[in-house]
């Protein structure tokens, strides 16, 4: 998420859209448009930043498909409810959606989104030709209404200031022991809204050894007790990773929650001192994340078959390249064969600079998991919310 931080920065309407949902059958392909249309994008999750320049692309390349595409910001928890609201009013003025899993679960959820595998399987491409190994695990928690755009392994990784923490934790318990000696001075964003407190909230189950890392109503024991005790040394949680970012930089907290992207790129941007240092702790897992595209119910066919094609233009390997951009999403692309060498320059100066080696190793040596499905991940999120951090949000 890079909430803060971008450079660039259905009933009338439900009973409709069914219905016109019905007349496609899978597989379908639709007609492209007879002129130039414009499209609504809206990004949720900060990934506008890693293919506003792909997107662009497209509608440079192709003028008779796109006239012109307007950009949009919202935080992720506002959207299901603004998409909801349209749809029931039988207007959408949203054509595409750029966020995370927590966006396309709780649109999932609600059976927002429009489904494009299996039906449009004729013009899209095959996850399992083009995507890496992660990357498809992810885009199958998408249930074919999502088509991931970049991935990375992310984390639960610590971010630190060395010269305020000598000797960072190396285990969820030592974590625990150093907040009640430093109070207040150990930070997470809520994880509906935050990549890194998304990723910390899933991979503490094994860190912990928990019953079913899978599971976090039966399975979590071990973690929802942690956090409430670790909640009494968290001052409040912010609603987006760029607030921990902001305040480690300026010395207002010392070890935060992050992500190899989050490490990277605040360091980048001057945000975080370069000399910030990251920690695992014992029995770390990856919990990998990723971006997606996904389209509201409810938009005409030709904007639609365009989406697709823009879709298609945004997995290939030549604009997938972009989205290594500054590191924010450490390595970036979804697709097999994108090498950094394919990047533009100062993607590959910014890396050589603030890259980490040790990330090669971390990924290869570390089990990489994928995040709980759509249904688990919003029980799970609707579980912090109510038990660890509803009076302490802000």
């Amino acid at each position: 998420m890079r909430e803060g931080f971008s450079r660039r920065q259905l009933v009338g309407g439900v009973a409709g859209f069914a219905m016109l949902g019905a007349t496609r059958a899978a597989g379908q392909e639709l007609a492209l448009p007879k002129a130039a249309v414009a499209l609504n994008i809206i990004d949720v999750g900060g990934a506008l930043a890693l293919v506003q320049k792909p997107l662009e692309n497209f509608r440079n390349a192709k003028p008779d498909l796109v006239s012109r595409l307007t950009f949009t910001k919202a935080p992720a928890p506002e959207l299901p409810g603004k998409i909801k609201a349209m749809q029931d009013a039988g207007r959408i003025d949203i054509d595409l959606v750029l966020g995370g899993l927590d966006a396309l679960s709780a649109g999932i959820d609600q059976k927002l989104w429009v489904e494009l595998l299996p039906r449009f399987a004729a013009q899209l491409p095959k996850p399992e030709a083009i995507y890496l190994k992660g990357a498809l695990d992810m885009h199958n928690l998408g249930r074919g209404q999502g088509m991931c755009m970049v991935y990375y392994p992310s984390g639960p990784l610590l971010e630190y200031a060395p010269e305020r923490v000598a000797k960072p934790p190396t285990s969820a318990a030592e974590l625990l022991d150093w907040c009640k000696t430093n109070p207040n001075r150990f930070f997470y964003a809520r994880p509906s809204n935050s990549g890194p407190g998304r990723t910390f909230l899933m991979g503490l189950p094994y860190l912990l050894g928990d019953a079913d890392p899978k599971e976090p109503t039966k399975g979590w024991d071990k973690t929802w007790s942690y956090l409430k005790e670790l909640d009494q040394y968290v001052e409040y949680y912010p609603t987006g990773t760029g607030a921990t970012m902001k305040e480690l930089g300026e010395g207002s907290r010392d070890i935060i929650v992050s992500t190899t992207g989050w490490d990277i790129n605040p360091r980048v941007l001057g945000i975080v001192p370069e000399n910030a240092e990251i920690a695992t702790l014992k029995g770390f897992h990856w919990v990998s994340d990723a971006q997606y595209m996904f389209v509201p119910k409810g938009i005409a066919d030709d904007k639609l078959a365009v989406i697709i094609e823009l879709m298609k233009w945004v997995l290939t390997p030549q604009q997938q390249a972009f989205t290594y951009d500054n590191g924010y999403f450490y390595p970036g692309p979804a697709v097999k064969d994108v090498p950094l060498s394919m990047a533009p320059e100062d993607s590959q100066a910014a890396l050589k600079e603030f890259g980490r080696p040790i990330y090669d190793k971390l990924i290869a040596d570390n089990p990489i998991e994928t995040p709980l499905t759509p249904d688990k991940l919003v029980l799970a999120f609707r579980r912090w919310d109510e038990e660890v951090g509803a009076q302490k949000t802000k």
